[in-house]
C-alpha cells in the first residue's frame, strides 16, 4: 500500500504572487484612495510610506501570509477619524477594483470582501449601528 501525501494548501498570499504582488496592490490602492476627493482628507497628515507598509502587512495577513503587523489595532487607529459607513464602503470598493484590475482570482477577492465586512464595526464611527 502506498501512502499519498496531501498537498499543502496554498495560501491566497502565495496564489497571487506573494509580497511583491501585495505591495503592487497597495500602491495602486492608495493611488486611487488619495485621488478620491471624499477620502483624501483622511491622509493629509499621515506618513504615507508608513501607511502603505502597514496596509501591506495587514493585507498579507488577510491573504494568509506571514504576520509581521505590529501597528495599532483597527479600532484604535480608526475610531478618532469618525469614518462613516459610506466612506468605509468606498475604500472597500477601491480595494476590490484594484484586486480586480490585477486579475486576482474571484474567490480571493470574495474572501477579502468578507474580512472587510467582518471588521467594519471596528473602523466606522459608531460601529454597525450606522448600517441601519
Amino acid at each position: 500500500m502506498t501512502v499519498t501525501e496531501e498537498p499543502t494548501p496554498v495560501s491566497h498570499f502565495e496564489r497571487i504572487g506573494g509580497a511583491g504582488s501585495v505591495k503592487a496592490a497597495v500602491e495602486l490602492f492608495y493611488d486611487r484612495v488619495l485621488a478620491d476627493p471624499e477620502l483624501a482628507g483622511y491622509f493629509t497628515a499621515v506618513d504615507m510610506a508608513g501607511q502603505r507598509r502597514h496596509m501591506a502587512q495587514m493585507l498579507t495577513v488577510v491573504l494568509g501570509g506571514p504576520n509581521e503587523y505590529r501597528g495599532r489595532d483597527l479600532a484604535t487607529a480608526h475610531q478618532p477619524l469618525q469614518v462613516p459607513v459610506a466612506h468605509y464602503q468606498q475604500v472597500g470598493g477601491h480595494l476590490t477594483a484594484v484586486l480586480t484590475q490585477l486579475n486576482v482570482p474571484g474567490d480571493v477577492i470574495t474572501d477579502v470582501q468578507a474580512v472587510l465586512a467582518q471588521v467594519q464595526d471596528q473602523v466606522v464611527a459608531g460601529g454597525r449601528q450606522a448600517d441601519a
